[in-house]
Parts: structure tokens; sequence; C-alpha cells
């Protein structure tokens, strides 16, 4: 099975068991690293390589795709394999493209074509020729995951770390599963186990994993990072092994996740958006935590309060309370901590009296302020620059409020929320042309005496939050327009990719840094639920479950029945289950029969607005969209937190 091109006497196909496709400048490294296994006895699917040499001008060889795929009988994997990636120094993990479940000859000839297409970057120096494509049968798999055989979180090589997952690994290599993780012997017994209430790869399996991980190790020499599957017949199966560069480093700091600010911010922030509202986020949360005493000072020193991985916002989830901390028994004979709490007590009470009238003095500066503000375009540069200079100092403080009130108002309390006073609060804020947003009265809202009076502060300070944002985001936008009419700039949106200290340097001496072209827009990857960040950044993910796995935190909306979706678009009736509670959500929640998500609050604005029109919200579902099949139909108590699914039997009662 070998194709020949007629611009080089280089073979354009070729097969995997063929000892050229262990050269890694014809077959790139994946796919050699893969000839290279099994022709030294490790069991590797067969396969063939478009290599280097192909060319790419013409349809995809069809003949050997017939060969492989039973005239599409069987399902293929189409893959990259660049000689880039799987090196020494970097293994590029996860930055080509690869196409899973390909099932006919057009979507082989797609596939392809998007892999092609997906690298590698041209400050790498490689042409296109760099790139080969990897065509192996696709394997349903009943476990998957990643063995590092050495420890890249200690660094330690008498120790192997394992991940697994029920299916393929592609959830676990994405980072869109914690799965179950462990730190194992050379000889695969289980030294710790960091995801305890996962479910844990059998032992048999496990050491099945272990021997084919240093079978490996003794083939290439050195350490490695390998993805490995389980057949329909019990065998293990490698899938991929590449030198292991991913020695991230000890993991220290705290819980880090997206839950309490995917509301606020659902997608990936550019670097402008996170200076303009992610900072001032952060500043305002720590004054208010400081303030209550709600955590020691050496933790909230220490802590990022609110930052931003991979462009995701993402908050402390021990600080803010939705993660328990774990007490040392330092800290349990302590008694300073009880000494703080004491005088923070004191304050908070004072707190608690003045903050109504704080919180409605603060909404009306901000109305008057902002009513004051002339049309942006009149405004000069420097006059810009000073509205989102205002606006930071304006969102602190109003974030600083909001998170007080919620913090001094009780679990309990929920405000009555008008759909007027929700609806740009359900609109997430972006620097761009501005979206067609529905009115919202401008005029101070008024905060009455009452139960309910720190909630409904809270409620007016968020949707002034909300507005101070939609004005930073004009004003940059104004100063994106004006940069790019003189020139500076290639396209408005290309000024999201500066920090604010760069657009301030472009607006007032016209410059604007070197490596701007170079600069990518952050790239949507999910994070982890909850993680900690090794010392190199990297997200490790970790599990922190305890007791029933069967429920969330229940928010309201009594109970309902339907069906599981989980996408875009779901039907009347249907349970929707989500990661975070994405507040685009808010047009599509009347017709839910359920909602259900992994993070967020019961004070959110999509769970109030889901209360208010009888929909049954739980969130903090542990791995909820991973443990509740497509398609299965729950029973959901908003009041309780349960989600249960129902039988066939019960359905038909």
């Amino acid at each position: 099975m070998t194709i020949t091109t007629t611009t080089t006497n280089r073979p354009g196909v070729v097969a995997l068991r063929d000892p050229r496709a262990r050269d890694a400048e014809l077959t790139g490294a994946k796919a050699a690293a893969l000839a290279r296994a099994a022709a030294n006895g490790l069991p590797a699917l067969e396969g063939f390589v478009l290599t280097t040499a192909w060319s790419h001008r013409g349809d995809p060889p069809e003949a050997e795709w017939r060969v492989l795929s039973g005239a599409g009988a069987k399902a293929l994997v189409v893959r990259s394999s660049s000689v880039a990636e799987d090196g020494a120094q970097q293994s590029m993990a996860g930055l080509f493209t690869s196409v899973l479940d390909v099932r006919d000859w057009q979507g082989f000839r797609a596939a392809v074509d998007e892999v092609l297409a997906s690298g590698p970057p041209a400050e790498l120096g490689a042409g296109e020729a760099a790139m080969a494509v990897l065509v192996q049968p696709y394997l349903a798999a009943g476990w998957g995951g990643v063995v590092f055989t050495a420890d890249p979180v200690a660094g330690r090589t008498d120790r192997m770390m394992i991940t697994a997952s029920r299916g393929g690994p592609s959830a676990v290599v994405g980072g869109a599963e914690a799965g179950w993780t462990a730190t194992l012997t050379r000889r695969g017994r289980v030294a710790s186990v960091a995801t305890p209430d996962a479910d844990p790869l059998p032992n048999g399996l496990r050491r099945k994993v272990v021997r084919l991980a240093l079978r490996a190790e003794r083939v290439f020499g050195g350490a490695l990072d390998i993805e490995w599957a389980i057949d329909a017949r019990g065998r293990v199966i490698l899938l991929q092994a590449r030198p292991d560069t991913a020695l991230h480093g000890a993991v220290r700091g705290p819980i880090l996740g997206p839950g309490p600010l995917a509301e606020t911010f659902p997608d990936p922030l550019r670097p402008l958006e996170q200076d303009l509202w992610l900072s001032p986020l952060a500043d305002g949360l720590r004054v208010a935590i400081d303030l209550t005493g709600a955590a020691p000072q050496r933790a909230l020193h220490e802590s990022p309060v609110a930052t931003a991985v991979r462009g995701i916002a993402v908050a402390d989830l021990e600080l803010l309370g939705v993660v328990r901390p774990r007490r040392s028994v330092v800290r349990i004979l302590d008694p300073r901590p009880g000494a703080r709490r004491l005088g923070a007590a004191m304050r908070v009470g004072r707190l608690a009296a003045a903050l109504p009238d704080l919180a409605q003095q603060t909404c009306e500066r901000v109305d008057t302020d902002l009513a004051e503000i002339p049309p942006l375009t009149e405004l000069t540069d420097l006059a810009l620059l000073t509205v989102l200079d205002n606006a930071r100092t304006a969102l602190t403080a109003v974030h600083g409020y909001e998170a007080l009130a919620g913090m001094l108002g009780g679990k309990g309390e929920s405000a009555p929320t008008a759909a007027a006073m929700a609806l740009l609060a359900l609109i997430p804020p972006w620097i761009g042309p501005p979206p067609t947003a529905p009115e919202v009265d401008g005029a101070a809202l008024p905060i009455g005496d009452g139960a309910g009076e720190l909630a409904l502060a809270r409620e007016a300070l968020r949707l002034r939050a909300r507005w101070v944002q939609e004005l930073g985001a004009r004003a940059a936008w104004e100063l994106a327009i004006r940069l790019t009419t003189a020139g500076l700039l290639a396209d408005p949106d290309t000024s999201t990719l500066l920090t604010l200290d760069e657009l301030r340097t472009a607006v007032r001496h016209r410059r604007l840094p070197d490596d701007l072209t170079d600069r990518t827009p952050p790239d949507p990857t999910p994070l982890p639920a909850e993680f900690r960040l090794a010392t190199d950044g990297f997200p490790i993910a970790v599990s922190r479950r305890r007791g029933r796995t069967d429920r969330g935190v229940g928010a309201g909306g009594g109970t309902g029945r339907g069906m599981v979706h989980i996408g875009d678009n779901p039907p009347a009736g249907s349970v929707l289950v989500v990661r975070h509670l994405d507040p685009r959500l808010a047009v599509v929640v009347p017709r839910l029969s359920g909602l259900i998500a992994e993070t967020g609050s019961p004070l959110s604005h999509l769970a109030i607005l889901a209360r208010e029109h009888g929909v049954p919200v739980v969130v903090g579902y542990p791995d909820a969209t991973r443990r509740l099949p497509d398609g299965a139909v729950v029973q959901v108590d908003g009041r309780s937190g349960e989600v249960r699914q129902t039988t066939e039997t019960e359905e038909h009662r």
C-alpha cells in the first residue's frame, strides 16, 4: 500500500507497518512513534499515513481508505502528525486537529482537509509539507486515558501518574473531565488517589496499562506521556507515545474554578477585557472578604481571588465558600482565627446596618455619573481613557458592595426581580459593536426596607456593574475605531489583544507592541470545574466530592420531570443540563421543565429568572454533563437539589 508522488521519489502514502513510516521527517512524529512501537511488538492499531511528501492538491487515496474502512463499513480516525509535535523539548499536545468517527468517503476527504488546515504555525519555520496525516481505525473504547511514566506534578521518576475515564481518552486529554487520577508505584500499586469519588480503573486493567507503559519506556528510552485505550476484548492499545515534556512542577495554591463567574463571563476574556472587568472584580471581592473576616489574612494575601486561566475567568472557590477548605491541626489549635472573627463580627454588624444606605448612595452616584457622560463620539482620546480608568474604579466599589450584600444577606434571602431589572445583566459584556439590547429603565431603583433589602441591594448593584461594564466596552471600542481609522490597527477587534497599559501607549504615543501581530484570542478550551495550578500555570484537575453524588444545591422552582438535553436549542419540556449557567440561556428558560448545572449559585440571575417561571433549578451537581445521559428522563427537585433518573416502569404508570 504505497503511492509515490510525481515530484519526489519519497512515498506519498505509506502503511504504518512499512519501515519507512518510522522516519519522523516523512510521517511526522506521532505516526513515526506508533510505527516504531508496532515494530517493537507494542499493541498499536494498523493504518496508513499521508506523508509530508504527499501532494495536497488532489483527493486523498480512495483505495487505501476502502481497504482500511471496509468501503465505509468501519469508522476511522484522521489525526495530525506534524514534524513539529511530540518532540523532546515540546509536545504541542492538542495544538493540531484530530477528527474522530469518520464514517464515509466524503467525511474522510473533509477530515483530511481539516487536519491539514490545522497547522503547523508559520512561526515554527515549517512549510506545508511538515504536516502528515495519520489514518487508523476508530476504536470505541471501554476505558481510555493517559499515563505518565514519571509523575509530571511532583517530578518523581519513581512514580507514575494515570488518569482513566470510561470511553476513549478524548474527554480527559481535552480537560473536559478530571477522570480517575492516581499516583502509582512503578509496580502499579496505587500510592494516592486525587479523585476518590470517580469510578476507578479496575485493578486488572490498571496492571495491563502499567505493563504497557513500562514496555514502551524501554523501547523509547525515557519518560513518556502515553495515550491508551481498552478495546472490546480487554486489550490495552497504544494510541500515542511522546516524550514527557509536561513535568509541570509542584501543584500549589487554592482550588480554582469558573463556576461563580461563568454567568457573568461565559466566554474567554481577551487581555483588554480582563483588565477592564476582571481586575476590578477581584479587587472588590478582596476588600469584601477582608472586611468580613471571611478568610485568613495569609490566604487572602496569597490568593488571586479572581483571575483568568487560558482567558477563562475563574475564582478562588475556597475563598468564596464554594469549596470548604481543609483544616490542618495547626489551624484547629490556633486561637487567633476565632479572635479575628470576633473583631470581624463587630464590623459585620455595623456593615449590615449601613449597607442598604451605602448601596443606595452608590447606585444613585453611578446613575448620576452615567447620565452626565456626553456621547462618546464627542470625547477626546484622553477623555475616553479617563472614562476607562473611572469605570474600573466604579466597578471595584460596586463589586465590593455587591459581594458584601451577598455575604451579609443570608443564603435564603432572594430579591423579587423584575424582568426590566435583569435584562441587561443577562447579556455578557464584550468589546465590539454594541449588541442590540432591550431597553432598561435608567432611573434609580429604590432599595426599600424589609427582610429582603440586602438582596434587593445586591440586584441593584449587579445591574449598575453591568451598565458600567457596557460603558467601558463602548469607550474601548470607540478608541479602537479611531486607532484603526488612523492606520495604527488593522481592524478594531485587534485592540482587545492589548492590555490596558498597551492601549494607553497606543493612544498617547501611537506605538504598538512588537508582537501584536503574533497574538491570538484565547482558545475556548473548557477548564475542569475544580483545579489547582502547577508552577508553570498548567491546570491540574481535582475532585472534592463528598457524600451523596445524586444531588446538587436546590435553587428553587419546585419540581419537574423531563428528558435530559445536553447542547443547544433544548426542546420544550426538556431538562437542560449544562456545565455553567450561561446568561444567554435566559431566552430558553421559560420552555424548560428543569435546569441542572455543574456549577453556579442559587442567587445567580439565571436561577432567579428560572424560579420566576416555575422552572426547578439544581446547581453544583457534580459532573452532570457526564453522569446524566442525553435522552434519559429525570425528576428534578429544586428544593432539595435531588436529581433522580426515572425507570421505564415509572414512566408508564
